[in-house]
């Protein structure tokens, strides 16, 4: 058994939204040490987009663009058509959150988080389903990974309403789109990520020594977690692992610890 062929992703392409910052940077940049031979990485702030492909190199093309419209959704998917005959991993990253008490929790709060959350994902699998059935196959399938959340598992003390909703969402939702893609070789599964330094996770970017002492492994996440998770999925080890989520939170669920209860504000 060749062990590191098992976990290489030597001459892939990859796509992966939101990749510009936090955990979807940390995936990009596990995907490049993976051996891919380019990853294209898409957000909404072009200078972040610039900044990131100074650091990382040639090998990462940034493509700005929304995928909270179905509008946006195909116009990247285009983009992408534009350059490759095929994509062989797509990663639903990008995200969006918002916070609010229960009475004052407004339609735009929940309308924005559904958008980028649940419909992007969906609707951007679906305008590149040619691309990726042009790389995937039942002996070697193309995979598609969404970003869900422990939040999707687990209640945390936060009024963040559509933001937890849409994380159970994108998580029942993998299962449904890994039912129908499967037929066409393209496995698809979620991540749910606990606490990882991020813009959108101010606790444990601010106070993660004291977000460390809810959490079982008594750490917060590092991009090494994350990358190795994603890689795992990406690559030919995880070709058997369809549908399901592989929640990456240092023991926060399964280990029955309550959420910890820093206000991320």
């Amino acid at each position: 058994m060749d062990i590191p062929k098992l976990f290489s992703l030597d001459g892939k392409v990859a796509l992966v939204t939101g990749g510009s910052r936090g955990i979807g940077r940390m995936i990009v940049e596990g995907f490049l040490g993976a051996g891919c031979a380019r990853v294209y990485i898409s957000a909404r702030k072009v200078e972040q987009l610039e900044a990131t492909v100074a650091e990382l190199g040639d090998k990462v093309i940034a493509i700005p663009g929304d995928v909270g419209t179905v509008e946006g959704c195909r116009a990247l998917a285009e983009a992408i058509g534009a350059k490759e005959e095929k994509l062989d991993i797509l990663v639903n990253n990008a995200g969006a959150a918002w916070g609010a008490e229960f009475e004052n929790f407004p339609e735009q709060g929940w309308d924005k988080v559904m958008d980028v959350n649940v419909k992007g994902p969906f609707f951007l699998t679906q305008a590149l389903h040619g691309l990726l059935k042009a790389a995937g196959s039942m002996d070697s399938p193309a995979k598609v990974i969404n970003i869900g959340s422990i939040d999707g598992r687990k209640l945390n003390p936060w009024e963040t309403y559509s933001y937890q909703a849409s994380k159970a969402a994108i998580l029942h939702l993998t299962k449904r789109m890994a039912a129908r893609l499967i037929e066409d070789g393209i496995v698809v599964t979620a991540i749910a990520p606990g606490a990882y330094q991020s813009d959108m996770n101010k606790a444990a970017r601010d106070f993660g020594d004291a977000v460390a002492k809810g959490i079982p492994a008594r750490r917060i996440g590092e991009p090494e977690d994350m990358a190795g998770a994603a890689i795992y999925l990406a690559s030919r080890a995880g070709d058997y692992v369809i549908g399901s989520t592989v929640t990456v939170d240092g023991g926060i669920v399964d280990a029955g610890l309550p959420h910890n209860s820093i206000d991320p504000s």
